[in-house]
């Protein structure tokens, strides 16, 4: 076995509550008497698309405790002066994949990987991304569970993560990530590399499909994400295919309700999005190929499309896969408009994928939505809309309390920002100049020097 195999036989993510040296100084959660009193600023709201007078803003523990004349601070709060800049909610990515969006396939079969080496990869990129404003990100499958710990615990700095948890799939379906020369466990009875790592379930029939989702929520996973038709980046499967039976389907949503939560399903196309839908599904993740008749019904069942801008072809991306994608950045053109005219829930993440090159890009994609959106629709997407996808799911939620708006009650994650993003959307996309100070739960994360 090469020295690359027998690494990644080792969970990569096992080493990470260790890894101290990346905590942030501010990690810790708040204790519950201690106060932070932003003074003169301007709250964004983004649920409509407001900026409001100058203000103060009282936050007290993990909460926003009191706005403008209850705003009063005790002699030992923190003072935060605004001078009119606009207070707004931490960012949401409401389909990031923590680990993968950090490591290239390069990295994990370099001749030097090492679990910790990759590990303190991950947890690089897991601080960069809260510096970049998101305190919240929707972890859409992977390994993940070992790196929220740490963050939660204050061990490693980074957002606050809805962890799916493994990839669950069928054989030869978007999740099935053996390499060539893996046989089928079922078969041969050896559990493939990806498996092993956490990073996917190759479950067939309905006993396995419930066994996968149970093992997901074992663990910790606030919802399920199940593999429901053919992707771009994946070796096996065509883009056209439908992938599960109905009835394997309704084995993953019936699991996961006997919890509270929910079923995301990774689908393009409208003959897996309506299996989905009759199965019970309640989000679907991208769907760039879908029709105007299963938009419809999203929109009268209340199903959420969770989407995506992708990135365009790069330079080194191989000629099978160019040819793959092609359909659904295609499709992309026509599905942000027509959903939003429909009347869809709408939910935006970036989907990033080993290519961690584009992760400082991560605020500048939500730009690609202007085409189709208003700043503030935007920024209500980011936060707002997010928030009530996060909510979905229910009891399983981490970190329960309102977020994606300032206002009296809801969890302390903002951003003060030295400008009004509502006339300028591109202050967004340059967080380390115009994100002056973060919070997340209550904690200075950042603030400019």
């Amino acid at each position: 076995m090469s020295r690359a195999c027998r690494i990644r036989r080792v969970p990569l993510l096992a080493t990470l509550l260790a890894l101290l040296p990346f905590a942030g100084a501010f990690a810790q959660a708040p204790a519950a008497d201690n106060e932070l009193l932003f003074r003169d600023v301007r709250v964004l709201d983004t649920a409509r698309g407001k900026l409001g007078a100058p203000t103060d803003v009282l936050v007290r523990g993990n909460l926003i405790a009191a706005i403008g004349a209850d705003a009063r601070p005790s002699s030992a709060a923190t003072i935060v002066e605004g001078r009119g800049r606009t207070l707004m909610p931490g960012l949401i990515d409401a389909h990031w994949h923590s680990t993968f969006t950090a490591l290239s396939q390069a990295d994990m079969l370099a001749p030097d990987a090492t679990p910790e080496k990759l590990a303190a990869t991950v947890a690089a990129e897991s601080r960069s991304t809260l510096m970049r404003g998101f305190t919240s990100v929707r972890d859409a499958g992977g390994p993940v569970f070992e790196l929220k710990a740490a963050i939660d615990a204050g061990k490693l700095s980074g957002p606050r993560i809805w962890p799916s948890g493994a990839f669950v799939s069928q054989t030869s379906g978007h999740g099935d990530l053996r390499q060539p020369h893996e046989r089928s466990r079922r078969f041969f009875g050896k559990p493939s590399l990806a498996e092993e790592m956490g990073a996917t379930f190759i479950a067939d029939g309905r006993d396995e499909v419930l066994t996968a989702v149970r093992e997901n929520l074992r663990f910790g996973a606030s919802q399920i994400k199940l593999m429901a038709g053919g992707g771009t980046s994946s070796e096996y499967d065509p883009l056209d295919v439908t992938q599960y039976t109905l009835d394997e389907m309704r084995a993953a949503v019936e699991a996961a309700e006997d919890w509270n939560t929910y079923v995301t399903v990774h689908a393009y196309h409208p003959r897996s999005v309506r299996r989905a839908i009759d199965a019970g599904v309640k989000c679907v993740e991208h769907g760039q190929l879908l029709d105007e008749e299963t938009l419809r019904l999203m929109a009268e069942k209340g199903v959420w499309l969770s989407l995506q801008v992708l990135m365009d072809d790069s330079p080194d991306m191989a000629e099978a896969r160019r040819i793959k994608r092609r359909p659904v950045i295609e499709g992309q053109q026509k599905i942000w408009p027509l959903a939003k005219q429909l009347g869809v829930k709408l939910a935006w993440g970036t989907d990033f994928l080993f290519e961690p090159g584009i992760n400082p890009q991560q605020n500048a994609y939500l730009l690609k939505l202007l085409p189709w959106f208003t700043p503030a629709e935007i920024l209500k997407l980011a936060t707002h809309d997010n928030a009530q996808l996060l909510a979905l799911s229910g009891p399983r939620s981490p970190y329960p309390g309102p977020l994606g708006v300032v206002r009296e009650g809801a969890l302390a994650d903002l951003i003060l920002v030295d400008g009004d993003p509502l006339a300028d959307l591109s202050l967004i996309a340059d967080p380390a100049v115009h994100f002056d100070l973060i919070v997340k739960d209550g904690v200075i994360v950042k603030e400019a020097p």
